[in-house]
Formats: structure tokens, sequence, C-alpha cells
């Protein structure tokens, strides 16, 4: 059976290969924004489904396949935190997260010939107590630049972390034990 990332990220992408041996990848371009009146949860599972449907349309159907769309938020007090704009707005985000407990959100999607599945890990993540100068050094890494929240939990802003509720995959882009379990049954292993 043919499985399809549809994705880029090399995180998603380096997660994926402990889990299976071989699949293909593929990128969805599909509208990212937030819709009027959607929840945290309900934005990643319709993003995770988009892009597993948009790559499931272009599949021959005479072939089994399935494809896993993914998609991962930052979020705190019901606020989506998207990827920082300056370091201003770095500044504003992490300085929220400062001291604070907040949620991370993955939403997978696997779509196959005649099925599809969505689901959503919920992990606690909270941050230690940060300076304006510890998060000014951290944007000067060029990490926080592209990432939701202004942090990568398997970089340098690990170090920010002073405990996690959850799994730490999902945080990072993919939640491999929840993943695993639902490509078993779909696949009947």
């Amino acid at each position: 059976m043919k499985i399809i990332l549809a994705s880029q990220s090399p995180r998603r992408r380096q997660l994926l290969g402990y889990i299976l041996d071989e699949f293909e990848l593929a990128s969805a371009d599909i509208d990212e924004g937030v819709l009027a009146d959607e929840s945290p949860k309900q934005y990643v599972e319709r993003l995770a489904r988009e892009k597993a449907e948009a790559i499931a349309a272009q599949q021959d159907k005479a072939e089994p396949y399935l494809v896993i769309g993914s998609d991962t938020s930052v979020i705190y007090d019901q606020h989506i935190l998207g990827k920082p704009e300056n370091l201003a707005h770095c500044k504003h985000m992490l300085s929220m997260l400062s001291g604070r407990t907040h949620q991370v959100l993955t939403a997978f999607s696997i779509v196959g010939n005649n099925e599809a599945i969505t689901k959503t890990v919920t992990t606690d993540v909270t941050f230690v107590e940060l300076s304006e100068r510890d998060i000014e050094k951290y944007w000067a890494t060029g990490e926080p630049r592209d990432k939701a929240g202004a942090y990568a939990i398997q970089g340098i802003g690990g170090k920010f972390v002073e405990s996690i509720n959850g799994s730490v995959s999902s945080v990072v882009g993919l939640p491999l034990a929840e993943l695993q379990q639902v490509l078993k049954e779909m696949q009947n292993l």
C-alpha cells in the first residue's frame, strides 16, 4: 500500500521515518487562515484533513493508498500562536508563555481509498520564567523565526521547557504512538 505524507516538514518526515520504512512526500498547497469562530481544535483538524484530501484527490483510485496530513498549533488561552513576524512579535509570544502552561495541539488526518480518520492530540507544556534577554538571545539563533509559538522543543527552545504532560513527538509535529495505532488499524495489521 502506498503511503504519502502530505508535508514538506523535515521534522514530520523524520518522525514518520521512525514508524514507517517507506513513504512518499507531497506538498499540499492550502489556505491556512483561521476561519471566523473556529476553535483551535477545529482549526488544526481542518488543516490536517484539507492537506490529506488535497493529495488524496491526485491519487489513482484503483491503487490502495493512505495520505497523512498533519497540523500543529501552539495555543495559549484559546489563542492560536502562529509564527513570529519579527523580534517584537516573538517577545510578545514568548512573554505570554513565560512561567506558564500552554497547549500544543497536533491533528493528523489519514485519508484512504474509502475511509478517513482525523484525530487530535493535546499536550501541556510548561515554560520556565524567561527574561527579555533570554528571548533576544534566542531570536538571534534564528530558530524561532519559522516555528509556531516562536519555539522548537526539539531544538534550542527545549531549554525553556520546565515540564511536559503528553506526547513529545506531537509537540515536534506528529504524535507517533497515536498515528502508529491508527495506521495499523487502517492497514489491518
